[in-house]
């Protein structure tokens, strides 16, 4: 049982945490800004509409040809910025590469009126154990845009909720946080198809708080260009996880 304290200290960082939310998916370069993915094995004759210059691979990077000058992007570097507020980025998805756009004039962006979700509640707040596997694992899962692709996994979270256990594997981030795709018994009517779920560093015997009400919306649900992965077997928990955000608000 959480103290009175405790659960007022709780409502102020999940408010936080809410505001920051909104404020990162509305930025200007943010997931409401992405207008589009474009796979270069997809490209003909080198032109991607509504962007200048010939666009090919080379060398692993993706190459732009404009005005006799050639411009290189490599996979996850620096982005290039248009003179018009556009940013381009070079992204690699198992070896296939591809131009992302990022517009600050986007429909979605303009509309965007927030991210609806449930009210705080401590019931969902449970202590968790992060048990790792024996070796990291991949699994085919479909994406978003309909390809299917490897979602690497590093363990399995274990938790319970109204006294029943549940695990969800989960994959282990650069900064050492977890990180589960999973749905529940609310995906697809009053939540979005699928979340993501993100759970801080584990102390060294594993343990985790697991902060259900954080559960929220994958990049795919601001905009149709991200191929945000879908939960792999095993983590469509069996229950209504009223918890966390649930849809998109437009104005």
């Amino acid at each position: 049982m959480m103290s009175t304290q405790a659960v007022e200290q709780a409502v102020s960082d999940w408010e936080q945490w809410r505001e920051s939310r909104v404020a990162a998916v509305s930025a200007p370069h943010g997931p409401l800004a992405l207008a589009g993915t474009y796979w270069l094995d997809d490209v003909v004759d080198g032109v991607i509409p509504g962007l200048a210059g010939r666009w090919r691979q080379e060398g692993g990077a993706v190459v732009r040809d404009l005005d006799g000058a050639t411009t290189a992007l490599q996979p996850e570097g620096s982005p290039l910025l248009l003179p018009d507020g556009r940013k381009l980025l070079a992204i690699d998805r198992e070896g296939l590469l591809a131009v992302r756009l990022w517009d600050p004039e986007t429909p979605a962006r303009t509309a965007f009126a927030g991210i609806d979700a449930f009210a705080w509640d401590a019931r969902w707040v449970v202590p968790g154990v992060f048990t790792p596997f024996a070796a990291a694992r991949s699994v085919q899962v479909p994406n978003a845009d309909g390809r299917e692709r490897g979602l690497g996994l590093a363990g399995e979270l274990a938790f319970t909720v109204d006294g029943v256990a549940h695990t969800l594997a989960v994959a282990v981030q650069d900064d050492g946080r977890l990180w589960a795709v999973l749905a529940d018994a609310t995906s697809g009517t009053t939540t979005f198809r699928f979340r993501f779920l993100y759970a801080e560093v584990p102390a060294a015997d594993g343990t985790v708080t697991v902060d259900l009400n954080r559960t929220q919306l994958p990049p795919c649900a601001f905009s149709d260009a991200f191929i945000c992965p879908f939960p792999p077997p095993g983590n469509t928990l069996p229950f209504a996880l009223e918890a966390g955000e649930r849809a998109l608000l437009t104005g």
